[in-house]
Parts: C-alpha cells; structure tokens; sequence
C-alpha cells in the first residue's frame, strides 16, 4: 500500500514554539506525526528549518519546513509508489530530495515528521503495533525488553533559572521488577522531593521546568544530590533507584575551560577548571553517590577530555552533543574510545531509519543506548515504541509530571500490558567503564 496524499502543518510544542506536524494518508487511513525541537542543541545535529522572521513567531515559525513537506517530499513520495513497509527506501528518498549532509535545505523537522508518519501507516498496513513494526525493521526478535526510565527531576544549566551548573539530575528505578512498578516508585520519590524541597526553599521552588523537574535555588551539584539521596530515603527506595546526570557541558566550555559559574555574568575566569580537573569532581562524586551514567560530561569537541574519562571511569559516559545521533561522529567516538554510551533523539538525525542505524552501531562496540525526548515535545510517542523495539533498556523523557512526558510514559504501560513475555531492563541496558550492557550479551 503506498501513500495517498501528504499534508503538513505549524503546531506548538510544550514550550509554545512551531513545530511540524504531517498527516500521511493510505487507504488504510491517517497517520500522523509531530516533531520535537531541543534547547541545547549540539552544533553538529541536523539542521532544524525555521523561518527566521523575527517579525513572526520571535523568528522561530516553521512554515518554510511545512512548505517543503507539502511541495517538495510529500508529493516526490507520492510519486514514488513506495510501499509505506519500505521504510529505509522511503528515508533513503527524503534524504536524497535533500541533498545536503545536515538536512540543511528541506529541514530535518520537515523529513522526520514523514518519517515517523511512514512508520505509523506502515505499522497499520502490517496490521501490528509501531513497536513490532520497529523491531521488524531493526531486525530485533522478541523477548522485548522494558526500558528503566531516567526521570529528570531537578534542573539546572540551560533549562533553569538557578545557579546550578549541571543541567539534568535524574532517578533511575533500576530495582523494580517491571516498568510498572519503576513508574510507582519514580512517581512516590518525584512527590517525596517535591515535599523535601518545598520544606527546604519555599513553596515557589517546586514550580517545574520544561521537562517536568524542580529547579530549586541550590548552590551547585552537591546540594542537589543530597536532595535526591534525601527524597530516595523518605521514599523507601533506597538501593532501588540510581541515580544519572546531564551535564550539558558544552553550554559552559569557554576558552579551553569549564565554567561551573556561567550563569553569573561576573563569573571569575581564575575559578573556570580544566577537563581533568572536572572528570576528578565527577569521580568524588560517583564515589559519594550511587550514580550509573552520566551525559555530556565535556564540551562537544573537547575529545581528549571524553578519552582521559571513560578510560578512567567505571560507569556509563554517554554521547549527546558529542554524538548528535549521527553515525559518523558514532564513529569517531569508537575510534577514539571517547564514551561507550549514546543517546538516541531521532530528530538530531531526521530519520527513522538513521536512528536505528546510529543505535546499533554504538551497540556494536558494547555502548548503552538511551532514547530520548526533547525539551521542546509534543504528545508524539514514536520514542515508546522505538525503545522497545531496539530493546535497549534506557529511556529518558523527563519528570513524570506535563502530559508531553507523561504522554511518553503511559504508551510504555500501554506496551507492557500487551507483552506477555516482556523482560524489564533494570540496569541491564547500561554500560559501565569497558564492561558492555548486560542486554547486549542475551
């Protein structure tokens, strides 16, 4: 069955930007896809098309993308006579009417949304659920593995107005027997926080972010961390629930250095520290606390800070800016032994097929892989099924609070209930030093 017609249109993201929507009909129906957008994005990610017209929408409309579906990749599709099963075909075709390396002229936001459009039709057509279409499509056979979610519950860098340095504290239910279950215990320790801090700094700091989380007026990391080893204790989770950080440090890389003060205008340059110095605050600091993964600890294209880490570290060390889901910086990352995690944004790549791709070849040299949202989302939950369709074990896709998180969480229970055989992660999905994921050794 190929596609019938195609039609794109501006909507809003959690943050009140544009964003793309597509509409692909077969004759089997509609299928729809809506596109996220992120915050801190890595300067080597796929090219987001925005019109650029401060006059409307603060420069950041999308009607020049929704053009080029409605004009450019719809109708070649149509053209094609694809079947809506051939998905690597399909993506191939968007990536060629682009022409460019970045997807800089049509628009990643524009090729994604017939992306995931295309998989949902082609799902329909199978007559199965996304996430087995998915697996089909990666070559994956059951059991499916149940992701540990990574929940993002106090914010700080890009995503909040406090001091803190670091952008993502994140609790990771690694104890519990089922998604199910780490969804109860992720909740009950998200609302136990949310009393410790409350009790702490005052009732407006538990105003959430764009992903959900607290950003309380704390001083630095340390602070933070003790909020969370306090909130895992009065929730009884103690030994269940791990803990991750999202760094996001290429947001204060200045000169060379790392900034830790970045948010104050004054900050003092003699106070900026070294890679190696900031790769010895992270290990105190894995010492101290039960922390597994921790994301973008260094600047974006500081490689021999990631090299001196992971070969020095004995957790997971996962890629986002470094790697932007891209297969030939996934690449470099191998060669140079620069991490042995990466995450998954399917929009940093602007295909299904790419992402797929990017995600078993960092498996190939024993990364974790961690499927992730953006801070800019929409009720879209293609991320559930390609989770359990890669069977990597890991998803983040912030607190368990706004429903463009929650929406993502709840097709996840969703999928359990329809799974007999379904296996949950755990820890098993991450890596940890030279030591591959135990899911990658079934």
């Amino acid at each position: 069955m190929s596609v019938t017609k195609v039609h794109a249109r501006q909507i809003f993201d959690s943050r009140g930007n544009p964003t793309v929507e597509v509409d692909l009909h077969t004759d089997k129906g509609l299928f729809r896809a809506a596109v996220p957008s992120g915050a801190s994005t890595g300067v080597h990610e796929a090219v987001e098309l925005r019109d650029g017209d401060k006059a409307n929408y603060v420069g950041k409309g999308v009607s020049k993308a929704v053009n080029n579906v409605n004009t450019v990749l719809g109708p070649e599709l149509i053209k094609s006579g694809l079947k809506v099963t051939q998905q690597t075909e399909i993506d191939d075709l968007l990536i060629k009417l682009d022409g460019t390396p970045n997807k800089g002229k049509l628009g990643a936001n524009a090729i994604l949304g017939v992306s995931i459009a295309c998989v949902e039709a082609g799902a329909a057509e199978k007559g199965v659920p996304v996430y087995q279409h998915l697996a089909e499509l990666a070559g994956v056979k059951p059991p499916y593995i149940m992701p540990c979610p990574a929940f993002n519950v106090i914010n700080g860098g890009s995503h909040a107005g406090n001091k803190l340095a670091f952008q993502e504290f994140m609790l990771l239910p690694t104890g519990a027997a089922s998604f199910t279950e780490a969804m109860k215990i992720g909740t009950e320790t998200y609302h136990t926080l949310k009393k410790v801090i409350s009790a702490k700094y005052g009732i407006d700091a538990v105003n959430v972010g764009d992903e959900g989380g607290f950003a309380p007026n704390v001083s630095g990391a340390d602070e933070s961390l003790e909020l969370l080893t306090e909130a895992i204790s009065k929730a009884g989770y103690e030994g269940k629930i791990k803990i991750a950080l999202d760094v996001a440090s290429s947001e204060f890389y200045k000169d060379g250095k790392y900034d830790l003060d970045f948010k104050n205008p004054n900050s003092d340059p003699q106070k900026w520290i070294s890679g190696t110095e900031l790769a010895d605050l992270y290990l105190s600091y894995v010492k101290k606390y039960p922390i597994v993964s921790i994301e973008d600890p260094f600047d974006q294209d500081d490689w021999e800070a990631w090299t001196h880490f992971t070969k020095n570290s004995s957790v997971q060390i996962v890629g986002d800016d470094l790697t932007v889901t891209n297969p030939l910086r996934i690449k470099t990352a191998i060669e140079k032994k620069a991490c042995n995690g990466l995450l998954l944004k399917i929009n940093q790549i602007g295909t299904i097929s790419e992402s797929i791709q990017a995600a078993q070849l960092a498996q190939s040299d024993g990364w974790g892989v961690m499927v992730s949202h953006r801070s800019g989302e929409t009720e879209n939950t293609i991320i559930a099924d390609l989770v359990v369709a890669l069977g990597t074990g890991q998803i983040k896709t912030g607190a368990p609070a706004r429903s463009e998180r929650v929406a993502k969480y709840n097709a996840l229970l969703r999928i359990e209930g329809e799974i007999n055989d379904g296996v949950y992660a755990g820890d098993k999905g991450l890596s940890a030093g030279l030591t591959a994921p135990a899911l990658l050794k079934k």
